[in-house]
């Protein structure tokens, strides 16, 4: 049976006052309205009590106190049994239980410390000694809750934190239109690519590719629908660049870069080759036929070269003959020493 428990769930929440909820699961009312009488007149101590030690868990699961008295010794259940229940339940294993005992026995002292007792109190105990050591236990556990809420809060901003410099980081590194990297990244990756292909010794490739006839484009169309074309370029380019080594990136303007990492010359031509022949399948009217690219490819063993610039040089040039040629097509340069 649980007493005054309905009739407290139906008042407002005590006010700031109210620091401690002490529960009381004792089966003998008489201890309960002795401890009831002890703490009457200390405003900060909210009690309530149950009887039946069978619903002691649920009652502590419904009240939240902030401290459970607890007597060892109850018809159909054992105390310490009932205190190892508190510590296994999620919502109040780290409530404060102080145990009542009818004599201060060491035994059963030990006992109860292991089975997670906070405190231990041979009732009835004084009324000065059973108050402190309730608002004692008490404020223990709040500052423990409110540490573990800090703690929480502080987390969760430090994660908040981390995702906002996370997302600038990306921000910094990706082109606004296109969503591929930027001017940027592309030379921090390639000086990277660099430095850790002159230490393997493998190749590296660069394709160097530009829309055709682009400003015509924007002057029949309009930039928007430029800048649409460039969207959709740049898909193209970005899943011709599929493995997860390989950088696609915007150059400049209407020209895209391609790095295809330990790739030797001719798997450079194969993967230029499938992104001209992508581009011209997207059918995306010109004035006077379909938007195509022309593309300039070079590689060259890192060793070979004083620095990545000299591959940039090469595919650029590549890339000069390529719509010098014609447009539309694709043109190798090998560099030189």
């Amino acid at each position: 049976m649980i007493d005054e428990t309905a009739e407290t769930n139906a008042l407002p929440v005590p006010t700031e006052s109210y620091v401690s909820m002490v529960l009381l699961v004792d089966d003998q009312v008489l201890i309960c309205e002795a401890v009831r009488r002890a703490l009457e007149g200390e405003h900060d101590l909210d009690f309530h009590y149950c009887t039946n030690p069978q619903d002691a868990v649920r009652v502590a699961e419904e009240l939240k106190p902030t401290v459970i008295l607890q007597d060892l010794v109850m018809p159909g259940v054992n105390g310490l049994d009932l205190v190892r229940h508190y510590r296994e339940n999620a919502a109040i294993h780290a409530v404060p239980v102080i145990v009542l005992s009818t004599k201060e026995d060491p035994q059963t002292k030990s006992e109860a410390f292991k089975a997670g007792a906070n405190d231990y109190l041979v009732k009835l105990p004084d009324r000065v000694e059973l108050i402190a050591r309730l608002r004692y236990h008490s404020r223990a556990y709040v500052d423990h809750v409110q540490r573990d809420a800090a703690y929480a809060a502080l987390r969760e901003s430090q994660r908040q934190l981390m995702n906002a410099n996370l997302e600038l980081e990306r921000l910094t590194r990706i082109d606004g239109l296109t969503g591929l990297g930027n001017r940027r990244y592309f030379d921090e990756y390639m000086e990277a690519e660099w430095r850790r292909a002159q230490r393997t010794g493998n190749p590296v490739s660069l394709l160097m590719i530009d829309v055709d006839n682009f400003k015509l484009y924007n002057d029949t169309f309009g930039h928007l629908a430029g800048d649409e074309v460039l969207k959709q370029v740049a898909g193209v380019i970005q899943t011709g660049a599929s493995r997860p080594g390989d950088l696609a990136a915007r150059f400049g303007g209407e020209e895209f870069v391609v790095v295809l990492v330990d790739t030797p010359l001719d798997g450079a031509q194969v993967v230029a080759g499938r992104i001209l022949s992508d581009i011209r399948a997207l059918s995306l009217a010109h004035r006077d036929g379909i938007v195509t690219i022309s593309i300039g490819v070079a590689t060259v063993s890192a060793s070979a070269g004083s620095g990545p610039g000299s591959l940039i040089h090469a595919a650029d040039i590549a890339l000069f003959r390529a719509k010098a040629g014609g447009r539309n097509r694709v043109e190798v340069e090998v560099p030189t020493d």
